[in-house]
């Protein structure tokens, strides 16, 4: 009898902010006690905002407890950790790179743009700083499987996929710091001189670049913590907002997939209302951290469970580890 194919399988995660980064961090591991398929062995992994360090996580075999929690922490220490590292400050405004491409481009165009580069309290450092610690040495460089870590050029005003051939070569650290600047809340990063904001600026998933794998995937996981298709009770009007935002993005991409790789199968991940009752309404509060993700590990089990997931799930990554232990 043959072993079985080895399905070639893709992960995009979306931005969300820190409970995002939770959620996300839960989903992949419940995925893991389920199947037993460890997420670095997928073919492409594609992060954007708080997905980026999620990324970078996964890509360094180093997406387990550990990097969240100490042994003798409790709910507060964590959020504590968070805080301190997530809202550095440093000093020094870049008023003059808000001028020449936000405000001005914004005064032509009205739109987002006009936030791009804009001064802000925080920058990305500390983050960058997070990661280098976690990962060491890894994350001054690039892992040699297919990582892509998207950020948004403020002068050029397009998206860069770090990790592809059309952007600059960078290590997971930089990347990561620059694909997380928030405008408004973290100043641009710069890289090689050029600056960059958050790539969740013109979509929270960028799944649509999983196409410049060499070969059609058989699945696409995508975790989309800022594409809600159910609100929770009581939620505010920026959470409609950004969920309805995220949620047509992510529907264009997944259009474009099926239109070049009509044969992979998409399996979307989003936030139930009960999770977003302990996400929300501020994605950005560090105490929100852990007990999003304690719902979302506790919840992903129905989930995964109903049957068009597991369907997907059995067939692919099963099935894989199983052909990998043969």
């Amino acid at each position: 009898m043959l072993p079985a194919r080895m399905s070639a399988v893709g992960i995009v995660l979306g931005g969300g902010g820190i409970t995002g980064a939770g959620f996300e961090m839960a989903a992949l591991m419940a995925i893991e006690l389920a199947t037993g398929w460890n997420s670095n062995d997928a073919d492409v992994v594609i992060g954007t905002s708080s997905g980026a360090f999620v990324t970078a996580l996964v890509r360094s075999n180093r997406l387990d407890l550990d990097s969240m929690v100490l042994p003798t922490d409790d709910r507060e220490a964590v959020a504590s950790r968070i805080r301190e590292r997530i809202f550095s400050r440093r000093p020094g405004v870049k008023v003059g790179t808000w001028l020449r491409h936000g405000i001005l481009p914004g005064v032509r165009s009205p739109g987002l743009t006009l936030l791009l580069g804009s001064p802000a309290p925080y920058d990305t450092a500390g983050l960058a700083e997070w990661v280098s610690e976690e990962l060491g040495e890894e994350a001054s460089r690039w892992p040699k499987t297919p990582t892509v870590i998207v950020a948004y050029d403020v002068a050029a005003r397009r998206r860069v996929a770090f990790g592809t051939l059309d952007a600059p070569e960078t290590g997971l650290a930089e990347a990561v710091a620059a694909s997380t600047a928030i405008p408004l809340v973290f100043r641009p990063w710069t890289i090689d001189g050029r600056h960059y904001v958050d790539g969740g600026v013109i979509s929270g998933t960028h799944a649509d670049l999983v196409l410049g794998n060499p070969r059609p995937l058989d699945l696409v996981l995508i975790i989309a913590p800022m594409a809600a298709e159910e609100e929770r009770r009581g939620a505010w009007m920026h959470e409609r907002m950004f969920d309805r935002v995220g949620c047509r993005s992510l529907d264009e991409e997944v259009r474009i997939i099926r239109g070049a790789w009509p044969e992979c199968d998409i399996l979307i991940l989003r936030p139930t209302p009960q999770v977003l009752a302990v996400m929300r309404p501020n994605p950005m509060d560090p105490d929100l951290a852990v007990p999003a993700f304690v719902r979302t590990l506790i919840t992903m089990k129905k989930t995964l469970a109903e049957p068009e997931a597991w369907t997907i799930l059995r067939r692919h990554l099963t099935a894989a580890r199983l052909a990998k232990g043969s």
